[in-house]
């Protein structure tokens, strides 16, 4: 079973059931999980870049620190799903 990197409509988690990791769906996921690490790395530049300037708004950190939190659950949700993975190799 592969942990997917996105969750079903109640937040909880989806898994795929498949020996294929070459897979169609496979494949999504694995592109998937590539634009979410792109996207937190975009959303970690623009949070340090902000966070360096004199001023900043209790909104702009408000938004920021969403984002980041967004980016930290996409990222450990995809690090645990290949974690599963790692162990699913092992002999």
């Amino acid at each position: 079973m592969r942990l997917l990197p996105w969750v079903n409509e109640s937040g909880g988690p989806c898994y795929l059931s498949t020996g294929d990791p070459d897979g169609p769906l496979s494949r999504l996921a694995d592109d998937v999980e590539a634009g979410l690490l792109e996207s937190a790395e975009c959303v970690l530049e623009e949070a340090r870049a902000l966070l360096r300037e004199p001023v900043v708004g209790e909104r702009e950190l408000r938004f920021a620190g969403a984002r980041l939190a967004e980016s930290l659950s996409d990222t450990l949700r995809i690090a645990v799903g290949r974690g599963e993975r790692l162990e699913e190799q092992r002999p």
